[in-house]
């Protein structure tokens, strides 16, 4: 999921970001709004009032972008941090000479608070609780005593508006900050006592043992907590949510279980909870490679990830994220008459890509981007994943909307025009247009679920026309796709290994039993690896547009666990899963890519596709242990 257009690398004036491990980053989220916290107790991402949004605080791709630190005053690494169980509020432990104290992080959700008139900005079926668009950093001494800081600095549009702090009727207990030219007002509220330094809030002072303090950073309509009891509710009201939430899913009694729940607790995270779709990750620019070109806006969502995000939805038992997540996916597909490959998270269409020279991004890798030019690139692949997703909807849901069969049989022909055509593939790559297999597969995808839809509905003319298209697609596959070893291929000019393949027995190309299949999987396995770590092609073979080289794509690592599962390699399945868990980040989150020299995570983060994936193959692995093969 790269851009389309590479700018020009140029030095930027401010000054290098420190570098913290992109995995040791603790997520925070709301349903709006997601934040980035530092071991070192800087949240050093987040964006406002959305998501997507320009950033407040932006220190993770410049140091004077914008941070906000909270902790002790004279020690920078924590003695331990965790998620609280069940939930994404973090908490952090700092032991210092002289006492302790917890730190508890959370973006705070509070009961529904629409009910004086119609959202503008909610489009799904409303539910109990919603954002409360406030970021609650707590404090409290566990014994011996402390001097703590706090330093609030924002900097307001990617770092280049300078905000100017007032107090409030509450004198030091509350400022608010605005920056010129820029439509956001953020107050700081806190039993701390306040003191305003150029577009610093600060504040000194000695807790000890038993004392607690809050501080509260808001941009909505809802009030502030304005006392630590207050505080102390409404945080304990969030981890309620949080943890009744995932009760309502279903997860094995299994030693994975802590994995699938965290990275069913980050996909609700990175749900723009109003319209359903699901932001790829929470971050822009973070590098594939340290010090490289490869860096994207992630903030958006795109179309391929609707199947996997169903199958995980609803193969843990969340329901009705699955059926917003379609809802989202169906509007667009009904309004557009030509379906981008990525959209906004609102639905928006228009993500133009431009660079920030300001910044010099994270580890000095530059161009910084934001947006991203791949919404305009020609995908082949987009027709498969969405009539997969209505497919799988159609199965699990044993409903089919009645505005989908319009919207199917548009989706279906796009592929039948186009699938003859050579295209961008799935890696979206800056070279040649070719014409890449795995695209070629997906728009079998698209026929073949179109005829299973079809004959499901009645639709008994189109089922047998359909399908009689998806043979053709299949055979010319089978025809121009494979080479002399029976191994499916890059695309049909070369004997190249891509690991988009390995979703040719997820999605049912083949029989599993096939030797195609079986061929394919081992020779990804054996040869497009690195310490059994998969690459997505070789950057020798394959003309992406750029130089050098690039981190195992972890993604398509969890594929490769899934499809030996698929053709009856559970034992080397189950050690592969095994490993890629043992590289999860401290909080258990990922990044799309792990170097395959230093284990160090690469890539946008937390990273929705990774957790999708890490999904499908612990649930793969985890079945084949209930009926276990014999080769375990």
């Amino acid at each position: 999921m790269d851009g389309a257009v590479e700018a020009p690398t140029q030095p930027a004036p401010m000054g290098h970001v420190k570098t913290v491990p992109i995995a040791d980053y603790g997520f925070l989220a709301d349903g709006e709004v997601t934040a980035l916290v530092a071991p070192g107790g800087d949240i050093d991402w987040m964006c406002a009032p959305r998501m997507d949004s320009p950033s407040v605080f932006g220190a993770l791709l410049g140091r004077h972008a914008g941070r906000f630190q909270l902790g002790p005053s004279d020690i920078s690494v924590p003695t331990a941090r965790r998620y609280l169980p069940g939930t994404n509020i973090l908490e952090t432990s700092w032991g210092t000479p002289t006492g302790w104290i917890i730190v508890r992080d959370v973006l705070l959700i509070g009961p529904w608070h629409h009910d004086e008139g119609v959202s503008a900005k909610h489009r799904r079926t409303p539910m109990d609780y919603d954002a409360e668009h406030t970021l609650l950093r707590t404090v409290r001494c566990v014994s011996g005593e402390v001097q703590t800081v706090l330093e609030c600095e924002p900097v307001l549009d990617y770092g280049r508006k300078h905000v100017r702090w007032d107090y409030t009727d509450r004198g030091y207990h509350q400022g608010e900050a605005m920056a010129e030219g820029v439509d956001l007002r953020l107050t700081l509220t806190t039993d701390f006592r306040l003191g305003f330094e150029g577009g610093q809030a600060t504040a000194r002072t000695l807790l000890k043992e038993g004392d607690e303090r809050f501080v509260a950073l808001s941009w909505g309509a809802v009030p502030p907590p304005t006392t630590s009891k207050e505080a102390h509710d409404r945080l304990e009201w969030t981890a309620h949510h949080w943890q009744h939430w995932l009760a309502r899913g279903r997860f094995p009694d299994h030693p994975w279980r802590s994995y699938l729940q965290r990275s069913a607790l980050t996909l609700k995270g990175l749900t723009y909870s109003p319209t359903g779709a699901i932001a790829a990750a929470a971050t822009m620019s973070l590098p594939e490679t340290l010090g490289g070109a490869r860096n994207y806006d992630y903030r958006y969502t795109w179309i391929r990830d609707a199947t996997f995000a169903l199958w995980g939805m609803y193969s843990l038992g969340f329901d009705w994220e699955a059926v917003d997540f379609f809802s989202f996916i169906a509007d667009v597909a009904e309004r557009d008459d030509d379906l981008q490959i990525m959209y906004g998270i609102g639905g928006e269409r228009d993500l133009t890509e431009t660079t920030l020279d300001h910044l010099p991004g994270y580890a000095g890798s530059i161009p910084v981007r934001v947006g991203n030019a791949a919404h305009a690139q020609v995908q082949h692949d987009v027709w498969g994943a969405l009539l997969d997703s209505v497919y799988l909807h159609s199965k699990v849901a044993d409903h089919l909307d009645g505005r989908i069969w319009p919207i199917l049989g548009k989706q279906v022909e796009a592929a039948l025009k186009r699938w003859r055509e050579p295209d961008a593939g799935i890696w979206e790559v800056r070279g040649e247009l070719k014409h890449f297999t795995s695209s070629k597969i997906m728009c079998w995808v698209a026929v073949d679920r179109g005829a299973r839809l079809a004959s499901m509905i009645g639709q008994s003319a189109e089922a047998a026309t359909w399908q009689l298209a998806a043979d053709e697609i299949k055979e010319d596959i089978l025809a121009h796709g494979v080479d002399s070893r029976g191994v499916l291929v890059q695309h049909y000019d070369t004997d190249a290994l891509d690991a988009s393949l390995l979703l040719a027995p997820l999605v049912r190309f083949l029989p599993r039993n096939d030797p195609r299949i079986r061929t394919t999987v081992l020779a990804i396995a054996d040869e497009l690896t690195v310490d059994g770590l998969v690459l997505r092609y070789r950057v020798d073979e394959t003309d992406d547009g750029f130089t050098g080289e690039e981190g195992t794509f972890t993604i398509c690592s969890f594929w490769l666990v899934s499809a030996l599962c698929e053709i009856g390699e559970t034992k080397r399945a189950h050690e592969l899963c095994a490993k890629l868990l043992s590289f999860a980040g401290p909080l258990e989150l990922y990044g799309e890519e792990i170097d395959v020299h230093t284990g160090r995570h690469l890539g946008n983060f937390p990273q929705a596709f990774t957790h999708l994936a890490l999904i499908n193959a612990v649930m793969h692995v985890i079945g084949t242990e209930e009926t276990p093969d014999q080769d375990m």
